[in-house]
């Protein structure tokens, strides 16, 4: 059995967000974190790892520097890591990208007893779409916004969260899962996971080691492949400093008063 854990190199948000003339993002000049709903989904299948000793592999698509991101998955516990990057990838909205991982972890194969784990979303698009579309691509049943599972033999039983409850489901494996934050706590590298990593397989999936997979093809992969055309996209302007009135006097009160008249909020 193993567990093909899907996560992404997210800009973080917290800092400067740029943007392409294109209306894609600039990735390059933005500092980037792992996904955090990524990170529930590997601490879900290194949990998993931890009680029945499977196999762990993790996928990301981006640019070279993402490796470091599969450098850390792999000092937390994962066994395998792979990295799908390609020019020819580039720009690719949700559709092309599950066209692209679906087609990874195709060649990296599923079999009867596997599990394939995404994020809920991921926080640079908020769609919650590429999981889902990679379980279309794949033809496996899906269960999303899974909060709690536990496996018994071949079936999973998975509790998913709803807007005003849950919903308990038993899905056959082989199946993707995709889970939120409610589902664990991640855990930190170790040190000894830090020395181990840079010991573990790390390969590379570039456009002539997937190209001919069926899911691959120029008019659907990459910017020009993409479906979604994005109208406009740009950095929110920062707010300038408030105004601040200083006092508790009726003089500071009629002047309150006045500006909010002036500015037709009252």
């Amino acid at each position: 059995m193993k567990i093909i854990v899907s996560i992404k190199q997210v800009p973080d948000t917290s800092g400067k967000v740029a943007v392409n003339p294109d209306g894609t993002l600039n990735r390059a000049s933005m500092q980037t974190i792992t996904n955090p709903d990524d990170m529930n989904a590997l601490e879900a299948a290194l949990k998993m790892k931890d009680a029945t000793g499977c196999k762990v592999v993790v996928v990301t698509m981006g640019p070279p520097p993402a490796a470091g991101m599969l450098r850390e998955a792999l000092a937390m516990g994962a066994d395998e890591a792979v990295l799908v990057s390609a020019r020819e990838f580039g720009g690719s909205d949700t559709y092309a990208t599950s066209q692209i991982l679906a087609a990874a972890i195709n060649k990296i194969g599923v079999e009867d007893d596997d599990i394939v784990m995404c994020g809920r979303q991921a926080i640079d698009g908020d769609t919650a779409q590429v999981g889902p579309q990679i379980a279309e691509k794949l033809h496996l049943p899906q269960v999303t916004y899974v909060a709690e599972m536990e496996k018994e033999g071949e079936t999973i039983t998975v509790k998913r969260m709803l807007e005003d409850g849950y919903m308990t489901i038993k899905v056959q494996t082989p199946c993707l899962l995709t889970c939120i934050k409610e589902l664990n706590t991640p855990r930190y590298m170790s040190v000894s996971g830090v020395f181990e990593a840079y010991g573990k397989p790390l390969t590379t999936f570039d456009y002539n080691a997937l190209k001919d997979d069926p899911l691959i093809d120029a008019t659907t992969i990459g910017l020009k492949g993409s479906p979604t055309n994005i109208f406009k996209s740009f950095t929110p302007p920062q707010k300038g400093a408030g105004m601040m009135l200083e006092g508790d006097g009726k003089e500071t009160c009629e002047k309150l008063v006045g500006i909010l008249t002036a500015k037709h909020i009252i």
